[in-house]
């Protein structure tokens, strides 16, 4: 695990902020991690909807953004509108105590827009796929 301060990075914070590790990254992808828990979004009192792994992989690709803006003396992100390109989930309920690996990599971007691939692992078993498509809302002047 990489000693880096998510928090210095996207704007996410207890209880929507799902991604609690970094492994690797890079300038175009990034492996993180997450264990669900109770206080997850879509959290029914028993486990999380799937759907909220689309969020992890929206929050890793946030990272890699930030990272990358930090390394060039700017701030990290403020936030993401971020659209589901495509997605094909394997489950449709994760129990809590699951640990996830986030695997992401950043396709294309331009500007303020990206498209970015992830997918979600429990162990060997693959939750989700998908392809986002982000646009970051903070421009370097509206800091």
């Amino acid at each position: 695990m990489l000693n880096i301060d998510i928090d210095n990075l996207i704007p996410h914070r207890e209880k929507i902020k799902i991604v609690t590790g970094v492994h690797d990254i890079q300038d175009m992808s990034a492996v993180s991690s997450a264990t669900v828990t109770s206080e997850w979004p879509l959290y029914d009192g028993q486990a999380a909807d799937s759907l909220v792994l689309i969020e992890a992989i929206a929050q890793t690709a946030a990272i890699v953004e930030g990272y990358k803006r930090k390394q060039r003396g700017e701030s990290g992100v403020k936030g993401w509108l971020v659209g589901i390109k495509n997605a094909e989930f394997y489950v449709d309920r994760i129990p809590v105590g699951t640990h996830l690996l986030i695997l992401l990599e950043s396709k294309y971007s331009f500007d303020n827009y990206g498209v970015v691939e992830g997918t979600v692992k429990c162990g060997e078993n693959i939750l989700v796929t998908a392809t986002l498509q982000a646009m970051r809302l903070n421009d370097d002047d509206q800091q």
